[in-house]
């Protein structure tokens, strides 16, 4: 004899489609809440660092990186690069990823935490610990010029080099920032249009730190889900 074999009943089953879509429900709504979260801390860098360095400006009179009196207003280095941007002329000189520790945009971070504006080491050969990282563990610099970034084909190819046009007294810049945070930020702080106004950002080409050059609205690549990694620039 055969036993008897049953199925779910239609009760089961529309118990268990309820137990994973609830269980769907909170993976998702937990990834939004990582992602606000990860939004607010990148605004949150982009407005204390800002808001320090008018602070350092502020008790100083010059900007840090270009304080030409670092060493006896709080025992930092002095910058002698860029050649042609001179100390004390009001704009932190050098690129704003700059690796040349002699650069003014390499020196600020020391200038600001030897001022107690900001947390981190002061030691500039301690390049792991140095530069600020964002929450994607991106590189957050800045610059006192307007950033210019590599211009790159789609296929890599370096076609030299494009400026953002934007203006401002100073820079900052963050890379390896997915699409749909980059549109958050600039939602919260500007005008939600990653072409124009103060908030800008650029596909990145090569992993974090090489972006094309040129501001892009990323709202496609965003619907797309796109995977692509971006710089994000604001103008102070």
């Amino acid at each position: 004899m055969k036993a008897n074999q049953q199925g779910f009943t239609l009760v089961e089953i529309a118990i268990v489609l309820v137990i994973i879509g609830l269980l769907l429900g909170g993976v998702l709504k937990g990834q939004e809440l990582i992602n606000s979260a990860k939004a607010k801390s990148l605004v949150n860098d982009f407005r204390t660092i800002s808001t320090a360095i008018y602070a350092y400006q502020d008790r100083f009179r010059f900007m840090p990186g270009d304080d030409p009196a670092a060493s006896q207003h709080v025992g930092g280095e002095l910058a002698s690069t860029p050649s042609g941007d001179p100390h004390g002329n009001g704009r932190i000189g050098g690129t704003w990823n700059s690796s040349t520790t002699t650069d003014e945009s390499f020196l600020v971070w020391q200038h600001l935490r030897l001022a107690n504006l900001l947390t981190g080491t002061t030691s500039t050969s301690d390049t792991a610990n140095y530069f600020p990282r964002n929450a994607d563990n991106g590189r957050i610099g800045i610059t006192g010029t307007e950033p210019i970034l590599p211009a790159t084909s789609a296929s890599g190819t370096s076609t030299g080099s494009e400026a953002l046009h934007m203006t401002g007294a100073f820079f900052l810049c963050s890379d390896g920032i997915s699409a749909r945070l980059a549109r958050q930020v600039d939602s919260t702080m500007d005008d939600g249009n990653t072409q124009t106004g103060n908030v800008r950002a650029m596909q990145q080409v090569d992993g974090q730190g090489a972006a094309t050059g040129t501001a892009t609205n990323i709202t496609a690549q965003v619907e797309a889900g796109a995977s692509s990694l971006y710089t994000v620039c604001v103008a102070f």
